[in-house]
């Protein structure tokens, strides 16, 4: 339940952060959380807040198209950078640190756009509940100093799909997202076919009407998550036959449903 009152110092609170910042790079995904920070940004600094994508093999290009969409209806210039992941050797070997040292690759590119453009700070939309999944990414923003002002303003996700339904923001209900590679276990190589796999098995899953979806690849083998109260959708023989086929054709030999459902860091 939101406390409407405390809701709206923790908004004020954002707003002075953002304000004090003078300009600001906003590391935009197009997600609850980075929307939200976007559109406030805006709101306080105009055309001082600029917003970059991070465009690579790790996100489908469904999410860039929507990033797009919604910096165009924020108002928003939105800058798009192209990363080859591929060439980050660290990153490359899979461990449980990858997310780390992504991070640390694109914060260098931010980095430099930032100092391009004449900005003050590059900022991020973690919340207060990132604190309680595993996220080696938060450490190398701590380390390059980005600013993460709805953290600071001590806003949570639940606050911010409330406050991003009263902006009028279309993401208010988006479900949450993650780059293609959290689908790939630790120690598994990483490969372009892979992602390519996961990325089109998804879409397909998505196109049949499925709100929250991860295709986790274990080799041979499909692992599909859905939310909880749509997994009772699989009791269609017809879908079964349907979903099995599609990711048989995209190169997956056998295609499994996970009864537990979607739930955050399922790989971890």
């Amino acid at each position: 339940m939101v406390d409407r009152k405390t809701l709206h110092e923790k908004l004020e609170k954002l707003k002075r952060i953002i304000k004090g910042y003078e300009s600001v790079l906003v590391a935009f995904s197009g997600g609850v959380d980075s929307t939200f920070l976007l559109k406030v940004s805006f709101d306080v600094l105009g055309e001082k807040a600029i917003g970059v994508f991070s465009s690579s093999v790790l996100s489908p290009q469904r999410e860039k198209e929507d990033a797009a969409k919604l910096a165009k209806d924020i108002g928003a210039r939105l800058i798009v950078i192209e990363r080859d992941v591929f060439s980050n050797e660290d990153f490359m070997k899979n461990d449980r640190l990858r997310c780390y040292y992504c991070k640390k690759d694109l914060i260098k590119r931010l980095k430099v756009l930032k100092e391009e453009l004449n900005l003050n700070e590059i900022v991020e939309g973690s919340n207060i509940d990132d604190l309680q999944d595993f996220r080696p990414g938060r450490k190398a923003l701590e380390e390059e100093g980005i600013k993460s002002p709805l953290f600071e303003a001590g806003l949570t996700k639940e606050e911010i799909r409330y406050l991003s339904k009263e902006f009028g923001l279309s993401t208010y209900q988006k479900p949450s997202a993650a780059c293609l590679v959290t689908r790939i276990p630790y120690g598994d190589e990483i490969t372009l076919e892979k992602l390519q796999m996961i990325e089109k098995a998804e879409d397909f899953l998505v196109q049949k009407g499925f709100s929250q979806v991860r295709v986790r690849h274990h080799g041979s083998t499909a692992r599909i998550e859905v939310a909880r109260d749509e997994i009772s959708r699989f009791f269609d023989l017809k879908l079964i036959d349907e979903v099995s086929n599609a990711l048989k054709a995209l190169g997956f030999k056998y295609v499994t449903l996970d009864l537990s459902g979607y739930r955050t860091g399922s790989m971890n």
